[in-house]
């Protein structure tokens, strides 16, 4: 296994490097403040994007850094899971650049889902304007009233009536749906309920605007609405959309969803890496800066460990990380569930602990938003629960190893 960069992966990183050197690192405190002044409340119809995305999205665009996620040479770079991998590092370690490079979740998970299980004209209504930038998109699979920890359990319908489908149920922790932005859903619901467990699910795009559908709140997470993107929950009342929204054909969500999970947790745990790299470096400027009792706070308490254990569980989630990568583009999403549901517990994890150092060593100032910590820390928390619980993860790790013995 070789986890190196190789030429093209070097030649983009370079580029993305200086594109964040230039027009992203020196706008991060100003976003920041800008978001949590004109939105952090739960009035979601009034968020604002920070004046400068779209124009820094066009320059993202002619750069040639747009739609990295995507294997695809026309529509992206064509960069494999491992080959994108260090670039979702390099944006994860600003809560914003992702949307500027239009590599934001969910819309990478739902264009990837349009991209390979959509048809043609689901492609041009719905993939073509995600791709462009143009609109935003939710992911509508968790439900309040079941325990989403078992995704078998949603109980949100999907009613075929002649042309139509017919929807109804709740979904929340819907991630985007306060952005301005946002369009459509991907709507995962029960559609044939005497089929086998993993066949009674299905996916159809169901646009924000349809009569019916209702955004009853953004739900805030530690006190924060993740402004302008937000989590939100929706009710779908007797709501109709064509047949022709339903993805791939009735009972084929949880095959669609294999498929948009696998790369699109190698993603997640490499922002959040991404993030640990921000929270560490933010920890080694403030601990040299600070001095209490005559000394830099860095070298009190026992920091100089605990950076030494940071940078070591760094490497460590990396690795694992990319090695589940490598197995994705070598051998297939099958092949790498005990690595893909691995680094959904690990990374999380560590990421909650290098953030918590980091919160420690700035004192009061790291509980506010005149760093990024604060925020930093809600998601690493929210990981540990996004897309299963950790878990439901070591499950599938350990019923696999028990497989190998039987």
């Amino acid at each position: 296994m070789d986890f190196s960069h190789n030429d093209k992966t070097n030649a983009l990183l370079a580029k993305l490097d200086a594109f964040i050197a230039e027009h992203i690192a020196p706008i991060e405190k100003d976003v920041y403040r800008f978001h949590h002044q004109e939105n952090n409340h739960g009035d979601w119809k009034k968020w604002k994007l920070h004046p400068g995305t779209e124009a820094l999205k066009v320059k993202a665009r002619e750069a040639g850094l747009a739609n990295l996620f995507l294997p695809d040479a026309e529509l992206g770079e064509g960069l494999t899971t491992l080959e994108y991998a260090p670039m979702a590092e390099r944006m994860g370690k600003y809560l914003f650049a992702p949307e500027i490079f239009n590599c934001n979740a969910p819309d990478t998970g739902n264009m990837e889902v349009l991209y390979h299980f959509g048809n043609q004209a689901q492609k041009d209504q719905w993939l073509t304007p995600l791709l462009a930038g143009e609109i935003r998109s939710v992911f509508g699979m968790t439900e309040p009233d079941v325990a989403s920890s078992d995704a078998t359990n949603m109980a949100a319908t999907i009613i075929e009536d002649g042309d139509e489908v017919v929807i109804n149920g709740k979904k929340w922790w819907s991630t985007g749906l306060g952005h301005p932005n946002a369009a459509f859903t991907i709507f995962m619901g029960l559609s044939n309920p005497d089929n086998d467990k993993h066949s009674r699910h299905s996916m159809v795009i169901v646009p924000l605007d349809t009569p019916g559908v209702t955004v009853k709140r953004m739900l805030d997470a530690y006190g924060d609405y993740d402004a302008p993107y937000g989590h939100g929950e929706m009710h779908f009342d007797n709501v109709r959309v064509s047949k022709d929204n339903i993805i791939m054909g009735l009972g084929k969500g949880f095959a669609i969803a294999q498929g948009r999970l696998g790369p699109g947790r190698i993603h997640h745990c490499m922002r959040a890496i991404g993030m640990a790299e921000k929270s560490l470096e933010l920890a080694l400027k403030r601990g040299h800066e600070r001095v209490a009792f005559g000394k830099p706070i860095i070298r009190l308490g026992g920091n100089l460990e605990r950076v030494a254990e940071a940078r070591m569980a760094i490497e460590q989630a990396r690795l694992l990380t990319l090695h589940a990568a490598w197995k994705i583009d070598n051998l297939g999403v099958k092949h790498a569930m005990t690595e893909i549901s691995a680094i959904k517990v690990v990374v999380p994890n560590m990421l909650q602990s290098v953030v918590d150092m980091a919160l420690q060593l700035h004192g009061g100032a790291g509980m506010c938003s005149d760093f990024p910590l604060a925020s930093f820390a809600a998601g690493a928390r929210a990981l540990r629960l996004a897309d299963g619980p950790d878990e439901v993860h070591k499950g599938m790790v350990s019923r696999l190893e028990l497989k190998k013995y039987q």
